[in-house]
């Protein structure tokens, strides 16, 4: 049976965005995942092309592709939602601390238990494979706490968005350690950082007040291909790309604080506001599109039985273990006792898998078990899910108690003068 045609691709295509629409509303129904339903049509996929064809197909091409796509759209989407206003100052440097601090303890706890439970595993290349372990999921994470409260929401977003770019920087620094001629040391990678960080302000300058005058009605896509575009140049620069993206996110977004004074005067706010709302739109759509081929693919490439590995089921729980420990720690060390449901909060998906592939072959170890990452990425999801349901019924139960409480009500008499006069009298 032909399985790769034109047509067939289509239907498969659509049947996919239409099943991944579905599993978006029974997520906001059940709190679990879409991510793990898109996971496991992967793996439903995957057998039914081995019962129809013996032909193997690559995915690994396509699933690079879709990461970086995918990527570069949820962190674009992520900043288009960030205010930045000063009243907001102490939240963001909040979460970036624990989103700081938490990657750095995470990736050596994992590089730690993988060092000494690995043969042949070298303490590089185990901070190498702890790395991508570390790193929170702003592709399942955002979606999914859209229905908590507006200061945890906000949490999240900065927090995984923040852990997204942080552990990208990590993953390509100890990459350019294994490469004594690239490597440039703290002081090249700080000197990297900040001339990132002034490339990508005049570019989101640039674009702005370009696009604005631009008059044509397919303009957004143009806009995506020159940030596309940004970003794959400047990572044959080794630069940090991802960067790019977000301080262009939060500039549009925020173009009352970035436009002050002689630069408010180039800035027509009524149509860079337009497309703002455009490219939020579009932005979100394309993120959902490239999101559910991501881990649908996924699914197709990875092996389900590696996971009933004992080896691989005992490494996975003790980085779990490690995982939440950690968490807990400094969620009561910044944010007091009230750390539920952000204590439980903490999957591992879209990067995790990008960078675990992107792992230099002189770092490769041959007895990491790809199934520690699937189990790893399962594990931190369902967690999230029993604690995103948990909290779901604390919320109601907390609703149902106010509202059976009946508010009391006092008669209140008008004080009759009459009444009065005959007392005083």
């Amino acid at each position: 049976m032909e399985i790769i045609s034109s047509y067939n691709l289509i239907i498969e295509f659509s049947v996919i965005i239409i099943l991944s629409f579905l599993f978006n509303g029974l997520s906001k129904k059940t709190n679990i995942p879409a991510v793990l339903m898109l996971i496991a049509l992967g793996v439903i996929l995957q057998y039914i092309l081995q019962y129809f064809t013996t032909e193997t197909i690559d995915f690994f091409p396509f699933l690079e592709v879709l990461g970086i796509v995918g990527l570069i759209m949820i962190v674009l989407e992520a900043a288009l939602e960030l205010e930045l206003k000063r009243e907001k100052l102490i939240p963001i440097l909040k979460s970036l601390a624990i989103a700081l601090i938490g990657l750095g303890l995470s990736t050596w706890a994992a590089a730690s238990i993988l060092y000494y439970f690995i043969p042949d595993m070298s303490m590089q290349s185990a901070w190498l494979y702890a790395t991508p372990l570390s790193i929170l999921s702003s592709a399942i994470i955002i979606p999914s706490v859209i229905g908590l409260k507006s200061k945890k929401r906000e949490f999240h977003i900065y927090e995984s968005t923040f852990s997204d770019i942080i552990g990208i920087m990590l993953f390509y620094f100890l990459t350019g350690k294994l490469n004594p001629a690239e490597d440039s040391g703290l002081v090249g990678f700080g000197g990297n950082f900040l001339l990132t960080i002034t490339i990508s302000l005049i570019a989101s300058y640039a674009i702005i007040l370009i696009f604005q005058n631009i008059k044509s009605n397919v303009k957004l896509f143009l806009m995506i291909a020159v940030l596309l575009l940004l970003y794959a140049l400047g990572k044959k620069m080794h630069l940090s790309s991802l960067i790019i993206i977000l301080i262009f996110g939060l500039v549009i977004a925020n173009m009352k604080l970035f436009f002050k004074g002689r630069l408010s005067r180039l800035l027509d706010y009524e149509k860079a506001h337009q497309i703002y709302h455009q490219l939020h739109t579009i932005t979100g759509e394309t993120a959902f599109v490239v999101r559910t081929l991501f881990f649908v693919i996924f699914g197709l490439t990875i092996t389900i039985t590696s996971l009933f590995n004992m080896q691989v089921a005992l490494i996975s729980s003790m980085l779990i273990g490690s995982i939440y420990g950690i968490r807990i720690i400094l969620l009561l060390i910044f944010e007091g006792k009230d750390i539920i449901p952000q204590a439980f909060i903490a999957p591992r998906g879209l990067i995790t898998v990008l960078l675990f592939y992107a792992i230099p072959e002189e770092a490769e170890v041959a007895g990491f078990e790809p199934g520690i990452l699937l189990f790893v990425i399962i594990g931190t999801s369902l967690i999230m899910t029993f604690a995103m349901i948990y909290e779901k019924r604390r919320s109601s139960k907390a609703v149902d108690l106010a509202s059976s409480r009946t508010v009391g009500s006092v008669k209140w008499k008008v004080p009759s003068v009459i009444e009065n006069d005959e007392k005083t009298s």
